[in-house]
């Protein structure tokens, strides 16, 4: 039998469409509440809006039930201590309680200090449940301080969204991406394991990008190099349209851009400030998923194509 896993989400208002389109990519499904429960196990660190995964060992349609269940529990080796996941208005005592409870019942040493091993308790969509317990460590939040910054560069924050929504299962994947700018896509990608290369027209900016990789222990080829040339074959590519002043582009190169990663990548994810379906549609896209990242009145649309 396959295990539950519950996640627990949290976010801004501005980033439900982002964070949904991230859900279905991981998951294949969407809450609508800060709560998802599925038999996919993702590492929570991964994104950057859930908090905490619990990897379900016992349920119960009550605490009582629970706790006979945890009487037969042993934790061998490792040291333990068991967290109460609020879900909900209950209070600090009624919490502690609860831990306190269910700590009692498991065969082995607690530590509340230094434990090896985390356990939770929650209730959740009508029943206790009870199992092993991760946190999420707010990666993109340590990315933030690059030695170089781009004004219109992506957050790191949904730069790590994106590359989710890209890639949410890496192994044996190639990736690239193409208009890398000063890297916040590529060292998002690299933090979490995957195989990617980056690129740019601009040359002036790659020294740069070079050395936010290193900065963060991280390492991946950055081409100088206009995406029109690229002849390598890439399982997916990452693209965040030019759009600023410096860098603006017509529909027709637009266009020429979205043809060349039609030809070398099996799948586009592109970020884009302004409307692009037909231009996709005459590149021989198919427009497969989209969401939205916002922050105010400026929107980037997130495009999944293949």
């Amino acid at each position: 039998m396959d295990t539950t896993y519950i996640y627990t989400y949290s976010g801004y208002e501005d980033e439900l469409s982002l964070r949904e389109l991230e859900m279905r990519a991981l998951f294949g499904s969407e809450s609508q509440t800060n709560i998802l429960e599925s038999t996919v196990k993702i590492d929570p660190s991964r994104s950057p809006f859930i908090k905490e995964r619990i990897g379900v060992i016992f349920e119960g349609e009550s605490m009582e039930v629970l706790l006979e269940k945890l009487a037969d529990f042993q934790v061998t080796g490792d040291t333990f201590k068991v967290i109460f996941v609020k879900n909900g208005e209950e209070t600090f005592a009624n919490r502690r309680s609860i831990e306190r409870e269910a700590g009692l019942r498991i065969q082995g040493t607690a530590d509340i200090l230094h434990p090896e091993r985390l356990l939770a308790v929650m209730h959740v969509n009508g029943r206790w449940v009870f199992g092993d317990y991760v946190k999420s460590e707010s990666v993109w939040f340590h990315h933030q301080q690059k030695p170089h910054q781009y004004s219109t560069a992506l957050s790191t924050r949904v730069a790590r969204a994106v590359v989710n929504i890209a890639i949410p299962n890496p192994a044996g994947i190639k990736a690239i991406d193409p208009c890398c700018g000063i890297g916040t896509v590529l060292i998002e990608a690299l933090s979490m394991g995957i195989e990617i290369e980056g690129s740019d027209n601009n040359p002036v900016i790659l020294a740069g990008t070079r050395e936010n990789v290193t900065h963060f222990g991280l390492s991946c080829d950055v081409k100088f190099k206009d995406m029109r040339d690229i002849t390598d074959h890439y399982d997916v590519a990452i693209i965040d349209l030019p759009y600023n002043l410096c860098s603006v582009i017509s529909p027709e190169e637009q266009l020429e851009m979205l043809q060349s990663a039609r030809r070398f990548a099996d799948k586009v994810v592109v970020v884009t400030v302004e409307p692009i379906d037909p231009i996709l549609i005459e590149a021989g896209f198919e427009i497969v998923d989209r969401g939205a990242a916002k922050k105010g009145v400026f929107i980037r649309e997130v495009i999944v194509c293949r």
